[in-house]
């Protein structure tokens, strides 16, 4: 028995010694927009928090997919930017659409959108949440928009880059948004993580 016991002990000594130590979770920076707690539904249907988009450097714009003038420009800059960015650096990147019209844009019409715009590849994100979760991100990227018909926004128009830490790096605002200049700035983004 006293064998064994000194065994046992010397098991659990050998396995405590080969146990790599607990990693500690880094604190995020206080303007981290990973710091908002609210909940988000992606195109898939999956519930997440921004928080779990963590560790990609994020290009995000907010949209509604029933718009026919200002949002058609925006996704088809946000696809100029991806094909921008290096294949080799794809993975440590995600594009973030979010939806200013939850109603309309359900997860079903987010994929729909998204399968029908060639955005269905991994890199790219599409949420939607309740007004209030929204209100609050556009209040971060100092995006305005008001519903102004039952099927119609008036919305600000800005393309803004965040770190993975989800410290904002840059915005372009307007329809005339620097593709190149955007896409320069995820790849030294990409490059600093």
């Amino acid at each position: 028995m006293k064998y064994f016991s000194v065994l046992v002990l010397s098991i659990l000594a050998l396995c405590a010694c080969k146990s790599p130590a607990p990693k500690q979770q880094e604190a995020l920076p206080s303007n981290s927009v990973f710091n908002l707690t609210s909940q988000w539904q992606n195109q898939d249907g999956d519930t997440l928090q921004l928080q779990d988009l963590n560790g990609k450097t994020l290009v995000v714009v907010m949209i509604y997919t029933s718009c026919k003038s200002a949002c058609p420009i925006l996704v088809a800059k946000m696809k100029k930017i991806e094909s921008k960015i290096s294949r080799k650096d794809i993975d440590k990147v995600s594009l973030v659409l979010v939806s200013i019209d939850p109603e309309t844009d359900t997860p079903e019409h987010l994929k729909e959108f998204a399968k029908t715009n060639g955005m269905d590849e991994k890199q790219w994100v599409f949420l939607r949440s309740n007004e209030e979760a929204t209100h609050e991100l556009a209040n971060v990227l100092a995006m305005k928009y008001k519903k102004i018909s039952p099927i119609d926004f008036s919305h600000s128009n800005i393309i803004s880059v965040f770190n993975p830490s989800g410290v904002l790096v840059s915005q372009e605002e307007g329809l005339e948004i620097n593709v190149d200049g955007v896409a320069n700035t995820v790849a030294k983004t990409v490059k600093g993580s």
